[in-house]
């Protein structure tokens, strides 16, 4: 039963036209309010969960610290749910799994060390800025996003990228070192 035929059930019998014009508008108009409230109130357990949300999407990235950029709802909630699920670590083995989640199985991580006279001929001339900066390989065959079922009517059929992942990855990784991306 909707809301606004409930509504007209609490009317006294006697004192009010169930059925009149003015009345009948002003509990269909309220009655319509109720029955949105209670729809929202039904869909509200999905968008507590951030593999789930989409109204709240936006709000869920402003609080974690992330951006949107150009990715679709799918590549928004991954980037989100790998974010919240992070326990921490700033070690190789941290970063590479925090790929792996996000659809890039086989990332690697190249550090860039200062040449030193004990180095040999062929290493590379890095200086001494260089230590604190790595460098994540990410497979160009990740990243993929297909839409299934549960996908939004207005999300991409497929899509593909990088930024999510680049996006987490540089929000967790160590203030005082500059991450930069490779595509192999």
């Amino acid at each position: 039963m909707i809301y606004a035929d409930l509504l007209k059930h609490l009317l006294p019998p006697v004192s009010y036209d169930r059925n009149g014009v003015v009345l009948s508008a002003s509990q269909g108009a309220e009655g319509s309010a109720l029955d949105g409230v209670l729809e929202s109130a039904s869909s509200i357990h999905n968008e507590a969960d951030a593999r789930s949300t989409y109204s709240l999407l936006s709000d869920w990235e402003r609080v974690s610290g992330l951006s949107a950029l150009n990715l679709s709802v799918e590549q928004r909630r991954a980037a989100l749910t790998a974010k919240l699920s992070a326990h921490g670590g700033q070690s190789r083995p941290y970063f590479v799994a925090m790929a792996e989640r996000m659809g890039f199985s086989g990332a690697t991580i190249k550090e860039f060390k200062p040449a030193t006279c004990n180095g040999t001929c062929n290493d590379s001339l890095y200086g001494e800025p260089d230590r604190f900066v790595w460098q994540m390989n990410l497979p160009s065959a990740g990243g993929k996003f297909i839409a299934n079922c549960n996908s939004p009517c207005n999300s991409p059929l497929g899509s593909w990228g990088t930024g999510a992942v680049e996006n987490a990855i540089r929000a967790l990784r160590p203030a005082n070192t500059t991450v930069i991306f490779e595509n192999t």
